[in-house]
């Protein structure tokens, strides 16, 4: 966790201080130390929403009549019997992140779940979090998980191979490589590890030796094992990432793949064997292989129910059915005569990865889903428009932007003959490209639209266009003071001039005859590359920057930029700025979530302590009720609540400091206008552990090294009321 001031606010009105906070309890108790929280208990994030897709099915695991499943959107619980599915995500339960990668199930039924931000144990009530910070966990991300006989964990991260038992946390590396970095674990009879791993090949562990197989010194054909399956007699079925499937008896190898075999696809990505000894085979082809010892069998789309997509995992339940995630058409069931498909998504997102928002009439909101298309989403229902069914390309989209007329604007790239720009009034699909139009690059990274209705279009490597509906104007390095041809964003102000952010060259503002740059050399801007800019009511401009260069502001005489030196802004660059109807700033980082910025004070909601669906945050629009809609890498996240601008008994010229926060050892007061006499620190129960008198104005010191991890509210009694905030000690 980095560390986040938080400037916080002065609440006049004790009742409602204490109100807020009651209803904040249960989203601060999920930190970054190892706590549990019951899913019993209301929902901990009720502000917020996460809208995925899960038709990625990464890991599937069988708990008696339910099917558990790790997507890229969540976790996904399904009856068997009705088909009725609960979503968890991190909106609304203690997930750390919605991007799982595996799930494991112990003899206690406790699930075990490998994420992006850590190891999750989820009893059916609460959930822990096990990350580098709590635990002996090397790494965040976690891509497997196997447990043995004993009850034992064994974790598959880029860190090595990691056993957790009990309490203790054990980290294995072979001596002989000085890293191993760990896709898949597969548990023998004998209790011997079988670890398939990114570079080093297939690695057995039996607790105290070590044999490393490689495609040097053994008859594994390729270093990158991605599955391994043990069949009745112990015999190995080891997917490779390029080399197809190997057979290891413990002494000889047979090598099956796309030239001398069935094999489809020398890219295996699953294996699974069922009861008869058959192996069920899922590898880069669209579709499921089986392989009985003599005889190959495909199930495509052709001759089956099986989709065209590939398989990424496959589980056999007592019964004999065979449950297959794929990556794009979720979770398949197939019983030997009839195939069911079930959609694990919870919206009509075609992608989780979120590039652009923008909201139209009616606060429809249109969302661009990188390679996959665009999404419409009018609160209720979904439309999506890809290839199949619309005039884009297929190509990434960058941007999306509506004019007032409802025309949509699309801005596309691609490594191929496509992107461009697209039109589309709702009717009708208009492209534009290099070799139809005045666009001077088919990779369109920006577009802007000013006040005469002048499409203002930003590309890689051709410069900045102007569109007037029928003509076209390029201005590039060669024509113009325009600083770079990499345009990465647009901004108009209430003069119509265009500020321009570009990718080394810095800021350009161009008023329609004049260009004035601004760059590192010659402003108060902190770095050349400019990836967001917004303009609010006053005309001040708040500028993204790449890195961990802050937010800037320019008011056309003065620079300032925050940082996580000066600031409660995170530690890391910015991806999008957007400002609400109170003036608020909402800044989107690379990796520190979402802060909020009201002029004077901070908050960061990161995907510890709010329902934001990761802390990468590609986007923000913000609809006409003041809701936010904040596009991620896993997904779209809605948050409608109380904000820093929206509390009615904030005092903005009244302000006390408190950080670091989350601390380990002291909390930082800092007030300037107004006086504390004393504090106080509680437990969320009541129970006071600690009080204090401070006596005046300025800077202040707490101890709290003293104190146990947990979560505690820290009361101050001020002149104007009592002021409560909550304290993480990790």
């Amino acid at each position: 966790m980095n560390k986040v001031t938080l400037m916080v606010n002065l609440l006049n009105n004790t009742q409602n201080t204490e109100k807020r906070f009651m209803n904040c309890a249960l989203a601060a108790l999920f930190v970054v130390l190892m706590i549990s929280i019951s899913s019993a208990q209301q929902d901990p994030y009720p502000e917020w929403e996460n809208y995925t897709t899960g038709d990625y099915v990464r890991d599937i695991a069988i708990d008696n009549n339910f099917v558990w499943m790790a997507t890229a959107g969540g976790l996904v619980k399904m009856d068997k019997t009705t088909g009725n599915k609960t979503f968890f995500n991190s909106g609304n339960s203690n997930l750390p992140n919605n991007e799982i990668w595996s799930i494991a199930i112990d003899a206690a039924g406790t699930k075990w779940l490998g994420t992006s931000y850590g190891l999750v144990k989820f009893d059916g009530n609460s959930w822990t979090l096990f990350d580098p910070s709590n635990s002996g966990l090397p790494r965040d991300k976690v891509f497997d998980i196997a447990i043995d006989a004993t009850g034992s964990k064994w974790i598959a991260t880029f860190g090595g191979l990691t056993e957790y038992h009990g309490n203790s946390w054990t980290n294995y590396t072979p001596p002989n490589l000085n890293s191993m970095n760990v896709r898949t674990i597969t548990i023998d009879d004998s209790g011997k590890k079988w670890i398939g791993t990114q570079n080093n090949g297939l690695v057995a562990f039996d607790g105290n030796n070590w044999d490393i197989y490689n495609v040097s010194n053994s008859g594994l054909p390729y270093n990158i094992v991605q599955t391994i399956a043990i069949d009745d007699s112990g015999t190995k079925w080891i997917g490779t990432q390029n080399g197809g499937m190997a057979e290891f008896d413990g002494t000889n190898w047979t090598v099956y793949n796309s030239s001398n075999s069935g094999l489809l696809s020398d890219r295996v990505r699953t294996i699974t064997i069922d009861g008869t000894g058959t192996k069920w085979i899922g590898s880069g082809y669209n579709a499921l292989l089986t392989f009985d010892g003599s005889s190959w069998t495909t199930y495509d789309s052709n001759n089956s129910g099986f989709p065209l997509d590939r398989p990424s995992i496959i589980t056999i339940d007592d019964s004999d059915n065979k449950w297959i995630g794929t990556f794009n058409f979720g979770l398949i069931k197939y019983d030997g005569n009839n195939w069911n498909n079930y959609d694990m998504s919870n919206s009509g997102l075609k992608s989780n990865f979120i590039r652009h928002i923008d909201i139209g009439q009616a606060d429809t909101k249109w969302i661009s889903t990188g390679f996959i298309g665009l999404s419409k989403f009018d609160g209720n229902n979904w439309i999506s428009y890809d290839v199949s069914n619309s005039g884009l390309q297929p190509s990434k989209i960058h941007e999306i932007v509506i004019e007032g007329n409802g025309t949509k604007w699309i801005a596309m790239s691609s490594g191929g003959i496509h992107g461009g720009l697209a039109e589309f009034d709702g009717t009708t699909w208009i492209s534009y490209d290099e070799s139809n139009s005045g666009l001077p690059h088919n990779n369109v990274q920006a577009i802007a639209i000013d006040d005469n209705g002048v499409k203002w279009i930003g590309t890689k490597e051709g410069g900045l266009a102007a569109f007037d509906g029928t003509n076209w104007t390029v201005y590039n390095t060669s024509n113009s003071n325009l600083p770079d041809d990499f345009v990465l964003t647009i901004a108009v102000d209430e003069n119509n001039t265009k500020w321009i952010g570009t990718d080394d060259g810095g800021l350009a503002a161009f008023d329609g005859s004049n260009w004035s740059v601004y760059n590192q050399s010659n402003s108060g801007l902190p770095d050349n590359e400019v990836n967001a800019i917004a303009i609010d009511e006053a005309g001040v401009k708040w500028i993204g920057t790449n890195f961990a260069n802050g937010l800037t502001r320019f008011d056309g005489s003065n620079w300032f930029t925050y940082d996580q030196f000066n600031s409660g802004f995170p530690d890391y660059g910015v991806n999008t700025i957007a400002i609400d109807e109170a003036g608020n700033k909402w800044i989107g980082t690379r990796e520190g979530g979402l802060a909020e910025f009201d002029g004077a004070n901070w908050m960061v909601y990161n995907t510890t302590n709010s329902g934001l669906g990761d802390n990468q945050v590609n986007v923000i629009a913000i609809d006409s009720d003041d809701t936010k809609w904040i596009g991620t890498n896993v997904g779209l996240t809605s948050f409608d609540g109380n904000t820093l601008g929206g509390l009615q008994d904030y005092d903005k010229e009244v302000k006390v400091s408190i950080y670091p926060n989350p601390t380990n050892s002291k909390i930082n007061l800092r007030s300037s206008q107004l006086k504390i006499y004393n504090y106080q620190l509680n437990t969320f129960t009541g129970e006071l552990v600690e009080k204090g008198n401070l006596e005046g104005k300025g800077n202040f010191t707490i101890h709290v090294d003293q104190l146990s991890t947990g979560v505690y509210l820290l009361q101050l009694s001020t002149g104007k009321g009592n002021l409560t905030k909550k304290v993480v000690v990790k």
